[in-house]
């Protein structure tokens, strides 16, 4: 296992798995340029390491993230727009077009824009300790960082429009109910059940999910006239896939496929 850190994201590596966790526990994890910058940089690293498989972001202490350090505001340089664009839009993109699995393992409060990147996985794993709150209108803002577009796409316009307009805090159970999150395990043991989850990803034809992440992602923005081309035009590219003629030898030989990513 390798291990580096930084000020405010800690970065590791274990079979095949890379870890970000923010790293600013004090604050529960609320977001600053550093933080933002440096999260930006540890995606954009997994997408050049083939032996980056799959990746989980969570968080240090008590705290996923608490949205944006509203002490740090004066970091920002310009306006509001120019702020959102340089950071949390990037990271946001960045979770959402990596070719890898990226899981969001929340295991504490996700508030704010802190929600946003909760939502922003492939997979969101909760611990019971964990809980959502669309707080912007506190402050009368209005939710960004992929939030209009992720949340209604879950739990529907309406609901999704009480949540931001109500500030409501999310539980657990309800957001397995609502679809906020695919799995809640126990706090005392979340770090391993992340960890066996993210690594049974790791271990999944890495090249062929990052191909299905695409045609999804397509997918929502898309006729199915549109979607079913786009879909022949991916399956022609994971037909010519190392893992694909792994996987029909498997099969043809009643093994388990071992799959290399590639």
């Amino acid at each position: 296992m390798t291990t580096t850190s930084s000020p405010a994201v800690l970065q590791s590596v274990h079979n095949h798995v890379l870890y970000l966790t923010l790293n600013r526990p004090d604050v529960l994890n609320a977001a600053n340029n550093a933080l933002l910058l440096e999260l930006l940089e540890g995606l954009k690293a997994a997408g050049r390491d083939p032996e980056v498989r799959a990746v989980v972001i969570t968080g240090a202490g008590r705290g996923f993230c608490a949205g944006q350090d509203l002490a740090a505001v004066e970091e920002r340089a310009g306006s509001f727009t120019e702020h959102i664009e340089r950071t949390y839009n990037r990271v946001i993109l960045q979770m959402r077009t990596l070719e890898k699995p990226v899981i969001t393992a929340v295991n504490g409060v996700a508030a704010g824009a802190g929600a946003s990147i909760a939502l922003a996985g492939d997979v969101r794993l909760w611990s019971d300790a964990a809980r959502f709150i669309e707080v912007f209108s506190n402050i009368a803002l209005i939710p960004d960082s992929g939030s209009t577009w992720l949340l209604p796409r879950i739990v529907g316009y309406h609901r999704a429009f009480e949540l931001m307009a109500l500030a409501e805090r999310v539980e657990p159970g309800d957001a397995l109910r609502l679809g906020l999150c695919e799995h809640v395990y126990p706090a005392e043991t979340f770090e391993a059940e992340v960890r066996a989850y993210a690594e049974r990803m790791a271990a999944r034809p890495t090249r062929a999910l990052g191909l299905t992440k695409r045609a999804l992602n397509y997918a929502l923005t898309h006729t199915l006239e549109d979607a079913l081309q786009h879909e022949a035009y991916l399956q022609e590219a994971a037909s010519r896939l190392e893992d694909h003629q792994e996987g029909v030898s498997a099969f043809l030989h009643k093994r388990a496929p071992e799959f290399k990513g590639r």
